[in-house]
């Protein structure tokens, strides 16, 4: 698939490995070989040719360079563009399409959680939490919310030493009961 530096973020980012590898390096910096540690299930030629689209269309930016064994080793981190899906491009997506980018969405929690039950960590459980909240909002409080929430959680982005990497996701949905 070659995508451009104009491709939507869902065209590039809500496919499956894409998605994996842009989660794996939000708020750090990874090799291609730490890449293929954290996602032992996916073919090496694969995982290359999903960074490079990654790299082509600015989700993901090469930090850093080294040469090892008569070739060059690159670092990786997060791109320009911001991986997130905005809602104008939500509104123009097909149903059909939306609901594959969700269900990409939460078969990614899926892995994660996975990750966590058959991890051997005795503390493994100890950031574990999830449930369902009701806010009560209208088409002005949306953007101010989500600015907040980006406030907030901005200073917890960065890998820092002593620190353990934690997956919040996050799912607004209309509740129309």
């Amino acid at each position: 698939m070659g995508v451009s530096s104009e491709s939507g973020v869902a065209e590039v980012v809500l496919h499956p490995v894409r998605l994996r590898v842009v989660q794996a390096v939000s708020g750090r910096e990874l090799t291609t070989a730490q890449l293929k540690e954290l996602l032992p299930d996916v073919a090496q030629a694969t995982l290359y040719r999903q960074i490079a689209v990654l790299v082509e269309g600015g989700f993901l930016a090469v930090v850093g360079q080294r040469p090892i064994r008569g070739t060059v080793e690159r670092t990786y981190g997060l791109g320009e563009r911001m991986s997130h899906v905005g809602r104008e491009e939500l509104s123009a997506m097909a149903d059909a399409q939306l609901r594959v980018a969700f269900l990409t969405f939460l078969g990614s929690l899926g892995e994660i959680f996975d990750r966590l039950l058959s991890s051997t960590d005795a503390d493994r459980r100890e950031f574990l939490g999830f449930g369902t909240g009701h806010i009560y909002l209208d088409e002005d409080d949306l953007a101010p919310l989500q600015r907040g929430f980006d406030e907030l959680i901005a200073q917890y982005r960065r890998d820092a030493p002593g620190k353990r990497r934690v997956a919040l996701s996050t799912v607004l949905l209309w509740d129309n009961e």
